[in-house]
């Protein structure tokens, strides 16, 4: 029997994130007086009062959502230990899980993230790509859908239970969809994004991040990460630079990360952060794997 430590990414903030958290634990209050410092402006202000369309911005959620993660991780550490015996991240929740693998400090993640979501934004013009969610399909019908149009269009997300994200060029995206629509595909959803995140536009935001992350010191794995790009345990710090940068324009392989933690004999999770977005997608594809709340005060009780 193993457990997992499991961290949400982007679309998973909402205002009034980590209140009742910091309300109750001087830690996680810390936490965020941290990031604030870091960031030199006040990003618990925004979490718990918004706006929604300023928190929803990636360059302020992905740093709002680590620190919520991390404010978490410290409850969870001060109340029952770490106990974990692997860890994973969706998306920018790797940077997360890094954390809590001791890879990364918590004061570098914040920095690299906030990094993160302004090349994210600066990579593609806004208007000009776009991504989709095709619920009730099978990866092979969404690649060949994504390969049958013109355009630069790819599987993004794969998060399982039928459910995977493409990305690009927004006329691509657009034609897949259409195509997706005459081949049966169940339920075809624009996503709110702001960028063809997890797509090869991405590449100036990949380059970016590999200056980024070349003076940033690295510490040895507690516990491995499963890594999105490889879907696979990484305990060997030498690649982590190389996969957070391939991360960027890469799919997040998150069935097969579910599958992975099954094959590794997990069957307890813990979803640590914001939200339940993990532990849905979880009960939908390992149901012997049981998944855990702890994000806010009453998740501790």
């Amino acid at each position: 029997m193993a457990s997992v430590y499991l961290f949400p990414g982007q679309g998973s903030q909402k205002v009034g994130m980590a209140q009742t958290l910091i309300n109750e634990f001087p830690v996680a209050k810390q936490t965020f007086e941290e990031a604030n410092d870091i960031l030199g402006e006040n990003l618990l202000e925004l979490c718990i009062n918004g706006p929604e369309d300023t928190l929803r911005l990636t360059q302020n959620a992905q740093p709002a959502l680590l620190t919520h993660s991390i404010a978490a991780l410290r409850v969870l550490e001060e109340k029952e230990g770490f106990t974990a015996n692997y860890v994973a991240g969706h998306s920018l929740g790797e940077y997360s899980a890094l954390v809590a693998a001791g890879v990364l400090s918590f004061a570098d993640a914040v920095r690299l993230v906030r990094i993160r979501g302004n090349a994210m934004i600066e990579a593609v013009p806004a208007g000009l790509g776009a991504m989709a969610a095709l619920v009730g399909v099978e990866f092979d019908l969404a690649q060949s859908i994504c390969e049958g149009v013109e355009g630069i269009v790819v599987p993004a997300n794969m998060n399982g239970g039928g459910q995977i994200v493409i990305s690009g060029a927004k006329e691509a995206v657009e034609l897949a969809m259409a195509a997706a629509k005459e081949q049966g595909v169940k339920r075809v959803v624009p996503l709110p994004v702001s960028g063809p995140f997890h797509s090869p536009l991405m590449q100036p935001a990949a380059d970016r991040m590999k200056e980024a992350l070349a003076d940033i010191q690295l510490n040895e794995f507690k516990v491995p990460v499963i890594a999105n790009v490889l879907a696979e345990p990484v305990s060997d710090i030498t690649v982590v630079k190389d996969l957070l940068v391939q991360q960027v324009t890469g799919a997040v392989r998150w069935e097969e990360t579910m599958q992975q933690l099954a094959n590794l004999e997990v069957t307890e999770g813990t979803e640590i952060g914001s939200g339940n977005v993990l532990s849905g997608l979880m009960r939908r594809s390992q149901k012997g794997i049981t998944v855990r709340l702890r994000g806010e005060a009453a998740d501790f009780a």
